[in-house]
């Protein structure tokens, strides 16, 4: 079963109660408040992470006797500075995000047998990688899972304007989407660990957004849901700590 509602609406007796002789996976998303040029919203992948782990922890609910999937207050802020130049973007960088994992999965794993961090976040994987791989060291029963699609593109383009489409189409300001820069992001790397997104696209913007649909958005949410049960019901951890 799921512990119901999230865990922000649970008491600490509720859970008392509720969790002994249970499995309890603790799903966590963990996205960034970044600029996604101008036609998303700063929080596009906390979001988009909210949404694939509140998926998956309601299809999975029920798939085993004495096992529960609870989705946790999503940590909004992560390891952005190649969008730094650009208003809104709050990055805590990826030492600080290190240890904020690092002590959240000490915490969790007091009362939860196992955690999971589901990231929105491309920027957040150095700090996931070294977090998971601290964590796992002590004994603790932790791992991390991408928001991932295949054949996206990089940023703000067409995969995560159709997935707000499809997820929060009141927030897209689809009237101002314009094309940014579409070349392969190898090509764009140099320039971007020298300038940041801003070096290679004035808009902020990876692709294409202009041919978004939600129907798109729908198709590659359901991709990215099925994809993530499938990788949490294994739970087999890779080298780097990500669920495959």
């Amino acid at each position: 079963m799921a512990v119901g509602g999230g865990l922000g609406g649970w008491t600490w007796t509720e859970l008392t109660d509720q969790l002994p002789g249970r499995v309890v996976t603790l799903l966590v998303p963990i996205g960034s408040t970044e600029q996604h040029g101008p036609h998303l919203p700063l929080d596009t992948d906390t979001r988009i992470a909210q949404a694939l782990a509140s998926a998956a922890a309601d299809r999975l609910a029920g798939a085993g006797a004495g096992c529960d999937w609870t989705v946790a207050p999503a940590i909004a802020y992560g390891a952005s500075g190649e969008h730094q130049s650009f208003a809104g973007t709050i990055s805590i960088g990826i030492e600080a995000l290190i240890h904020l994992l690092v002590e959240y999965g000490r915490s969790a794993c007091c009362w939860a047998q196992r955690v999971l961090f589901v990231n929105g976040h491309g920027g957040n994987v150095p700090a996931l990688i070294e977090a998971v791989h601290r964590l796992r060291g002590e004994g603790r029963e932790v791992a991390w899972l991408p928001c991932a699609a295949s054949d996206s593109d990089a940023h703000a383009g067409h995969t995560e304007t159709s997935l707000l489409l499809h997820l929060s189409p009141g927030v897209v300001r689809l009237g101002q989407a314009r094309p940014g820069n579409s070349a392969p992001l190898a090509q764009l790397l140099p320039a971007m660990r020298s300038g940041g997104v801003g070096a290679v696209s004035a808009l902020g913007v990876l692709g294409d957004p202009t041919t978004a649909s939600a129907e798109d958005g729908r198709r590659i949410f359901t991709e990215m849901v099925d994809a993530g049960v499938v990788a949490i019901a294994d739970w087999s951890i890779g080298a780097n700590g990500m669920l495959r």
